[in-house]
């Protein structure tokens, strides 16, 4: 249980923070803007699920604030294990580690493939728009694709769990389903169109 009575520490103000083993790196360290990428993607879920209960009536956005609200708990999830290197040493650790399972993966896959079965095939790529929801699904999907690639380049680096890169890769996706749903099952899709303005 993570029980937080003091908000501010002091610790912080000289640049450094603490990593979940103890361990204290610079605030800009890689591991940090990893586990600070997913923190982000995290809030703007909140304000897509603004959107999704805001939809009164919708199935549509009820699956998908469902879905959302999932994901947010599996974010802190990946948070905590970015935030905690050497998985060699889990089994010292004083408590059990909190570490993404293949699983939350396949959930993820299961519900992409869900979600599209109902759509039509696209002709072109999106532009982010439509429905208030659809936007904020895109804005999820691109600041979900920052945090891929600073935890990709954390793993060149050191060592970063692989169904954590793989939850964050699927992540990108779900979003940009999702959305689709989000504009009614692709009706209204806003299309690129090549050139146009040329």
């Amino acid at each position: 249980m993570v029980v937080l009575n003091k908000i501010y520490t002091r610790t912080g103000d000289q640049g450094q923070t603490a990593l979940a083993n103890g361990s204290r790196v610079p605030k800009h360290a890689l591991r940090v803007e990893a586990y600070g990428s997913v923190d982000e993607t995290n809030a703007t879920i909140g304000l897509a699920r603004l959107h999704a209960q805001g939809a009164a009536g919708s199935d549509r956005a009820a699956e998908i604030d469902a879905g959302l609200g999932r994901i947010q708990n599996d974010l802190f999830d990946l948070g905590a294990d970015l935030a905690r290197p050497d998985r060699d040493k889990d089994d010292e650790a004083p408590y059990p580690v909190l570490r993404m399972v293949a699983e939350q993966v396949s959930r993820l896959e299961a519900e992409i493939d869900g979600m599209n079965a109902r759509l039509e095939p696209l002709r072109s790529f999106t532009l982010p728009g439509g429905s208030p929801l659809a936007a904020h699904l895109h804005l999820c999907r691109t600041v979900s694709r920052r945090a891929e690639r600073i935890a990709t380049a954390l793993a060149e680096q050191d060592d970063v769990n692989p169904d954590a890169i793989r939850y964050l890769n699927r992540l990108s996706d779900w979003f940009f389903v999702a959305s689709r749903v989000a504009n009614d099952d692709g009706a209204k899709d806003v299309l690129w169109v090549p050139g146009a303005n040329r």
